[in-house]
């Protein structure tokens, strides 16, 4: 038989991925090269809806995440301990390796008594305090959701309890993947080659670039009406949004290839880009509907 045959192009599907990459797993597991490392899953100011997300995995599945890849260790809404059992099993990870995860923004108001996640030894533990704490130890930090990278929509104005992202508590570097939510392929896609190869190629702001690369604006499918000068006038007509407010151009992302809800729609399916993927959202974002001033 020739050995110089050449085999076809694999497939690139999400399906495909997810095949491959849990067969590479079961592989290293099989070998004893793979160890779970645990994972910390830190909700502070915000509206869980990351963790939500996350849930809605498909590529790979939740599931997959946390019985093959990780050993989920911590996380404010799923774990069966609470009280101080439960942040018992946060400070018992102080001395060991583990990966952070956190969503929310940081609220920093009155020493950060306006989000408080647990108590420790009778005194409050406020979600300050955890991602201090926690932010030092970790072996690797990612900042999950708007929230997370630079207060998003828990920072908005008024922002009477002063969030800020967690950057700006935890001064170290940091996986930052924007988003509200955080896309669970961009969680489980990051976490995967970390586990598997290392830090992901990141871009100047620290997102990895296999996911935050192009723009939407790039990849949009309407891009050839905005060439052409075609504007949509309603939300209703397939052209064009850039004249309604589209953020698409300014918000680098992967929306318009993976889609959302397991490739169902994304947000120009339907409406248009407000940049929830954009450093700045919301309020720098806003408002999102901008009226054309150039309309005939």
């Amino acid at each position: 038989m020739n050995e110089d045959y050449i085999l076809p192009p694999e497939s690139v599907s999400p399906e495909a991925v997810t095949h491959r990459l849990r067969e590479e797993v079961r592989e290293q597991i099989q070998q004893g090269q793979w160890k779970r490392k645990k994972l910390v899953w830190l909700e502070l100011t915000g509206c869980s809806g990351n963790i939500i997300s996350l849930l809605n995995g498909f590529h790979p599945n939740f599931e997959h995440a946390i019985t093959e890849m990780v050993d989920l260790v911590y996380s404010n809404s799923l774990m069966a301990a609470e009280g101080e059992k439960a942040t018992q099993q946060l400070m018992d990870l102080l001395d060991e390796e583990f990966i952070l995860a956190v969503e929310g923004a940081v609220a920093l108001k009155n020493n950060g008594l306006y989000n408080v996640i647990g108590s420790w030894q009778g005194q409050p533990l406020t979600a300050l305090k955890a991602a201090e704490l926690l932010g030092d130890r970790a072996t690797h930090v990612i900042a999950v959701g708007a929230c997370a990278v630079d207060g998003g929509p828990s920072a908005a104005k008024p922002n009477p309890a002063q969030c800020v992202g967690v950057p700006d508590v935890v001064k170290r570097s940091m996986i930052k993947l924007p988003g509200c939510p955080c896309h669970p392929d961009w969680f489980l896609g990051t976490l995967s080659h970390l586990l598997m190869y290392g830090e992901p190629p990141l871009d100047a702001m620290d997102r990895p670039l296999m996911f935050y690369g192009t723009t939407i604006h790039d990849r949009c499918p309407r891009l050839h009406f905005f060439h052409k000068g075609i504007f949509a006038k309603t939300l209703e007509e397939n052209t064009c949004l850039f004249k309604l407010g589209c953020r698409g151009p300014v918000t680098r992302v992967d929306c318009p290839t993976r889609q959302w809800n397991g490739g169902v729609n994304w947000p120009i399916g339907v409406s248009t880009c407000i940049g929830c993927s954009q450093f700045g959202f919301p309020d720098q974002m806003s408002p999102f509907v901008s009226y054309d001033i150039t309309r005939e």
